[in-house]
């Protein structure tokens, strides 16, 4: 186990320098710059602006001096947010979006999990089919689309919720729901197909010959073989909800992550977005391990080596 997670260190290590590449000089090669929605700025104070944030000095001397900066823990100076590292933002940006992301993320294996199960085990009845039917829709049903739906009823017509901020506790509800009703569905869908396979397996049919009960064959044997799928899902799913949601935190005015990154590309904030990438990086592949070495508990089948 050591062993393996001292290799997966290094790919990881190596990943994520790939990936701060590639952000790096790619993000470079489209026209344009952080300064020319500036109003009125001259070409003198575009120049000392430029000479400011090092965007004077020749790209890969720019490239050379990020990467050591960020070998030290520095992402840089926020261009359009002066004043203020990109550290900053990222550390008062996510946490917001985490909250919402891991309540989300509870709420969709909670429904997800369970309704793939009876699915599975009413196959072909009218039970399933009503499920197959309400996940395909989820699935297919945008973001957009299903926050306007939830504003729409919850707060215009019945004025039960707020449609605005994260003032209190009921502000969660419709955001929390809204980011949770894809990866519920699609749990839903990946949990029915792995239980049917799992259930016409030789030993389940030997499980029930001995006289095994339906309850205790389903949820010790079946169930934990068959959610391996679900938690390969787990992984870049929970560094996606927690880093945020852009179309959620915009539509609920949330003053998450998932909306900074938006922001920042169009404003072309440089070192933002390349702070905001290299974190996501990070944080899928960080999960990523996790659900390697979860499969081991998981399955005592799977050996890593």
């Amino acid at each position: 186990m050591p062993k393996y997670i001292l290799k997966r260190a290094i790919m990881s290590l190596i990943t994520a320098f790939l990936v701060a590449t590639m952000t790096f000089f790619v993000m470079n090669m489209v026209p344009g710059g952080p300064f020319l929605a500036e109003k009125a700025v001259t070409p003198q104070a575009q120049a000392a602006m430029e000479a400011k944030y090092g965007l004077d000095k020749p790209l890969i001397k720019q490239y050379t001096t990020y990467m050591t900066g960020l070998l030290h823990g520095d992402f840089g100076l926020s261009i359009k947010k002066r004043g203020r590292t990109v550290a900053q933002i990222i550390a008062v940006k996510f946490p917001v979006s985490a909250r919402i992301g891991g309540m989300a993320l509870v709420l969709a294996v909670l429904t997800g999990v369970p309704l793939g199960a009876v699915a599975a085990f009413n196959r072909g009845k009218f039970l399933d089919n009503l499920i197959i039917v309400l996940s395909t829709a989820g699935i297919a049903i945008p973001s957009f689309l299903s926050s306007t739906l939830l504003v729409y009823v919850f707060t215009t017509k019945l004025h039960l919720l707020p449609s605005l901020g994260l003032k209190d506790a009921r502000s969660y509800v419709m955001p929390v729901i809204a980011l949770a009703l894809y990866p519920s569905f699609y749990m839903a869908r990946l949990m029915r197909s792995s239980m049917l396979d799992v259930m016409g397996q030789d030993y389940m049919r030997t499980a029930r010959a001995k006289g095994v009960t339906t309850f205790k064959s389903i949820f010790k044997h079946a169930l934990r073989n068959a959610i391996l799928p679900v938690i390969t899902y787990l992984g870049p799913l929970l560094a996606s909800l927690m880093t945020g949601s852009f179309i959620v935190e915009k539509i609920f005015n949330i003053p998450g992550l998932g909306s900074e990154f938006v922001s920042c590309i169009t404003s072309r904030d440089y070192p933002m977005i390349m702070g905001t990438t290299i974190f996501l990086a990070v944080f899928v592949i960080v999960m990523n391990l996790f659900v390697d070495i979860a499969y081991a508990f998981v399955d005592p089948r799977i050996k890593l080596k």
